[in-house]
């Protein structure tokens, strides 16, 4: 049967994609895996993997043409197979999702557990996710299954990832067969003892009804999000993936066995794919280091400038790419929902660039100005958390962790990378993050989970010359962080006229949450920070 494929949320704030390029053409045969064609989302461009086999028998969009969320984007199906029914969107089959949503509607009985047995649902690995792809199983009925043992490979709205089983037993039976896909906390598998007859639960089963106990939903939520985070600080991205690894869960298992990082191995199957040959044959002294690939991927952006016909009138239409209908509409509504207001303030440098020379005199230390006024914000906001708060309608809410985004220049407009917990951060780890999430950014390698979450803003056009300037709120956050160049200028110093180092930064508050007082109060307490270096240290 004919699977439509939509064109996929690929970040969460996601409407429409572009097909920058297609990978396969009609005609060509498809199996799971397979890349179909990369996608230009708003926040960068992602390779966008099949999760059916069968033969490509339509393609929806053509290169370079962008479609809203969820629109047509190809048919796969068997050799030959009629799709016009689908094309006319009139007397198309149901989905399989769809049977499975009415399945989940029609089932109106709850079912009783038997002791030892354990109902597995389809997991929320993501903030937005609502449905979820089983790309692989990686057991099947009637296997052994011990705790930390990885069930299957599980496709989100963001990427591919690995679920992990919780419990021990026996599988007993499998809820979505490989390819198919399922609402969130549909039945996706069934543990317990070997022998057990669970027709009755995977038959009668109803979302929301009441099981074990011992089923421990947020468990799964706290285990996932401790592998991402795990994933996205030990695993550099494949070159070849656009910041996805693929391999074959084979291919995975014999790396970790031999302790292989499996973003440094060149996969050999098709689109890069990591195959076990690859695993077998990988040698550590042909990799090249991260930090020069990204170097290497962001030096081959070369700016081509057209010819300019002299004394004629010549004008270039730019096609908006999707980076920037975002920046456009997004900065937009900021500009035009929250009442922006500005305080500047003027900072004194001596002591800042004296405690910078020292530290960067010790042996494989090396921090910026940049990285000072990072983690000097984040020791305001914690002295100042409704700084660090977020409007709703219904309530404000303030954020007691400091997550701060960082904006960056690139190619085709802004990005803003996320530190998570940055107050936690020393000046060089603020440093080496930073540096590695930018050049991320500018090669196209960056993550969505990487630019998410942010509670602040810091923008920095100061290494342009820039003295004082005013930013847009970056929404939801408060408050944005404007910072200037290290003028050096005559100032007054104990009733005497000397030269000095100084610095403006401009903050820009929304009124609905931070009101004048509490805005001053952060950029003194910031001031305080930055004018004597030593106090981060404490």
């Amino acid at each position: 049967m004919a699977q439509i494929i939509t064109m996929p949320r690929l970040s969460d704030t996601m409407t429409e994609g572009v097909v920058a390029t297609w990978l396969k053409k009609v005609g060509d045969t498809i199996k799971t895996g397979d890349i179909l064609a990369e996608i230009e989302t708003d926040k960068a461009t992602m390779e966008f993997e099949a999760f059916y086999d069968g033969v490509l028998l339509h393609i929806g969009i053509q290169e370079g043409q962008s479609a809203p969320v969820d629109s047509l984007l190809a048919i796969i199906g068997s050799a030959g197979e009629d799709v016009s029914a689908l094309l006319s969107g009139g007397t198309a089959t149901e989905t399989k999702e769809e049977k499975v949503v009415e399945e989940v509607k029609s089932t109106s009985a709850a079912v009783e557990i038997p002791a030892g047995v354990k109902v597995v649902t389809m997991p929320r690995l993501s903030d937005t996710m609502t449905t979820g792809t089983v790309a692989t199983w990686l057991k099947k009925v009637g296997d052994s299954v011990k705790e930390g043992d990885i069930l299957a490979e599980i496709e989100t709205d963001k990427a591919t990832m690995e679920f992990e089983s919780f419990n021990a037993g026996t599988l007993l039976y499998i809820g979505v067969q490989e390819g198919d896909s399922a609402p969130v906390d549909t039945i996706l598998a069934i543990l317990g003892p070997a022998g057990t007859d669970v027709s009755g639960i995977a038959a009668n089963y109803k979302v929301g009804a009441v099981v074990d106990s011992e089923v421990s939903e947020p468990k799964v939520e706290e285990k996932v999000v401790a592998q991402t985070e795990t994933t996205s600080n030990s695993q550099l991205p494949n070159s070849n993936s656009g910041g996805r690894v693929f391999a074959s869960p084979l291919a995975k298992k014999i790396a970790q066995d031999k302790g292989i990082n499996l973003s440094q191995v060149k996969g050999s199957g098709e689109n890069g794919r990591i195959v076990k040959s690859d695993v077998e044959n990988f040698s550590p002294s042909t990799v090249a280091s991260p930090t020069q690939a990204v170097a290497e991927a962001t030096n081959t952006v070369a700016a081509v400038k057209p010819f300019v016909p002299a004394g004629e009138v010549f004008q270039e239409e730019i096609k908006n790419s999707q980076m920037r209908k975002t920046i456009a509409r997004r900065l937009s509504e900021s500009k035009f929902t929250a009442p922006h207001y500005y305080l500047t303030i003027e900072l004194d440098m001596d002591n800042a660039i004296a405690s910078r020379n020292m530290i960067n005199g010790l042996p494989d230390t090396k921090v910026s100005f940049n990285d000072m006024v990072i983690k000097a914000s984040a020791m305001a906001l914690k002295k100042h958390p409704q700084v660090n708060s977020q409007w709703r309608e219904d309530a404000m809410v303030i954020n007691h962790h400091v997550n701060i985004g960082v904006a960056v220049a690139v190619e085709d407009g802004l990005m803003v990378p996320v530190l998570k917990f940055t107050d936690q951060m020393s000046l060089t780890q603020i440093g080496a993050n930073v540096k590695d999430l930018a050049g991320k950014a500018k090669s196209k390698k960056i993550q969505p989970a990487e630019m998410e979450g942010s509670t602040f803003t810091i923008s920095n056009l100061g290494m342009f010359g820039i003295q004082s300037f005013t930013s847009i709120i970056n929404q939801p956050n408060s408050a944005i962080l404007s910072v200037g160049a290290i003028i050096e200028k005559p100032v007054v110093k104990n009733g005497q006229i000397v030269v000095g180092n100084t610095m403006t930064v401009t903050l820009a508050c929304d009124h609905r949450t931070v009101d004048g007082a509490t805005g001053a109060q952060f950029l003194q307490t910031f001031k305080a920070f930055m004018e004597n270096p030593v106090t981060m240290l404490a």
